[in-house]
């Protein structure tokens, strides 16, 4: 049974390094196999990628034409910790607006993966894919309205 991850992880974000580059791609990478890649994805496993290894996939992917999925997982971590460290009134505008950018990025990829001739149900939407953009979308509207609230705070 598939496992499911966490949009904003590393091990989300290694199972789209699994699914863009091959096996030679990923030993030529990392010097390392994609069943090594498979148990570090896994957040049931204590297996960890190393963040030299997690760098050189990303950069094998920018090579094919890919955004770094690794890289943008690491993104909405940060995102996801300054989002729930911070007071609003302490918040730059210019800050969020870039938060909600990311936010927006996130959305898109989800919805161009769920919509993939190559994913679960192909181009129809699967119920988890309906979830996790559902998810997306609140998380963006939580942004706009939290730059709204700061806009008002500031007039």
């Amino acid at each position: 049974m598939a496992k499911i991850r966490k949009n904003a992880s590393i091990e989300n974000g290694l199972m789209k390094v699994l699914k863009i580059l091959n096996d030679t791609e990923i030993q030529e990478s990392i010097g390392k196999s994609s069943s090594y890649i498979r148990k570090c994805s896994n957040p049931d496993l204590p297996q960890q990628i190393d963040h030299n290894d997690s760098f050189k996939l990303d950069q094998s992917c920018i090579k094919k034409g890919k955004a770094p999925p690794l890289f943008t997982s690491y993104e909405h971590m940060i995102a996801e910790v300054l989002d729930n460290s911070e007071d609003i009134e302490n918040k730059d505008i210019n800050e969020m607006l870039v938060k909600s950018t990311i936010l927006h990025g996130k959305l898109t990829e989800l919805v161009k993966d769920a919509k993939d001739p190559n994913s679960e149900k192909g181009t129809e939407i699967s119920p988890i894919e309906k979830k996790e953009i559902d998810q997306a979308i609140t998380e963006l509207e939580n942004k706009i309205l939290k730059i709204r609230l700061k806009i008002d705070i500031k007039s």
